[in-house]
């Protein structure tokens, strides 16, 4: 076993899926609800069975000892904020840093379209080259059309094409949005997949059935953040998503566990 899959050991379990927790929104939010204190918010998850979770490098060096039970994936972009313009992420610390950090795993962005890809794909990848040197394994995370992009870009074509462009320029696994066809892109890319969760939905069920069909669709796991701990349950909707990645549980099952606690 080499370095780097003794580090994608500690965020993919032996079925080889990961339940990952993103938790990397303050650097363009601020404090998010759910998010206002990560210690809290990572014993969570912990608690529900998460696997690792997705960070800024902040909360790394300030919660390592609550996030040093699980995986983790740090993140070596940053997007505009809030307040600023633009949608492409900027490529901003090192796989050295990430390395001195402890990370099992770095995260890109990875813009498509005019004006992004032309920062985003050399920044991928620049950060491939040097961690593939040094064993640390990259996730990208494509985003058609950049982050402001509507919903007319998130096509099945789109994030197909992206995903396989990525796997193209030598990441080790990829963040993904879910649209229906997903065997598509399961079938056209070659590295583990997991999905993304996207903006916060009030309807937890339907949400649930996107997890399941992604999954039953060929997908590893999930990189979600705001519909696990935006909602308020989030150590239920922790272990409802584990119980469909892990267990393979149906749908009705998760919900149940879900409702649990509330």
């Amino acid at each position: 076993m080499n370095l780097k899959e003794r580090r994608l050991n500690h965020i993919f379990k032996p079925d080889g899926k990961a339940l990952i927790v993103a938790m990397d929104h303050g650097t363009f939010n601020g404090a998010s609800p759910g998010l206002k204190h990560p210690g809290e918010t990572i014993s969570q998850i912990i608690e529900g069975g998460a696997d690792a979770a997705l960070v800024n490098f902040g909360v790394a060096r300030k919660f390592a000892r609550e996030l040093a039970p699980i995986g983790y994936i740090a993140r070596l972009d940053l997007p505009p904020t809030y307040m600023g313009q633009g949608h492409d992420s900027r490529l901003t610390y090192d796989a050295e840093y990430a390395l001195r950090m402890g990370a099992d795993a770095v995260m890109v962005n990875v813009g498509q379209g005019a004006g992004v890809e032309e920062i985003t794909y050399p920044h991928l990848a620049e950060a491939i080259s040097y961690c593939d040197r040094v064993g640390l394994p990259v996730c990208a995370e494509p985003v058609p059309g950049g982050f402001d992009a509507g919903p007319e870009f998130k096509t099945l074509d789109n994030i197909a094409r992206g995903a396989r462009i990525a796997c193209e320029i030598g990441c080790d696994f990829m963040k993904v949005g879910f649209a229906p066809g997903f065997e598509r892109i399961v079938d056209e890319t070659f590295v583990p997949l997991v999905v993304l969760g996207g903006a916060k939905t009030d309807d937890e069920k339907e949400f649930l059935t996107s997890i399941k069909t992604a999954m039953d669709a060929g997908a590893h796991g999930v990189a979600i953040g705001r519909n696990v701990w935006g909602g308020g349950n989030t150590v239920n909707m922790t272990r409802a998503l584990a119980a469909i990645i892990h267990k393979n549980a149906e749908v009705e099952e998760a919900h149940e566990i879900l409702k649990a606690g509330k």
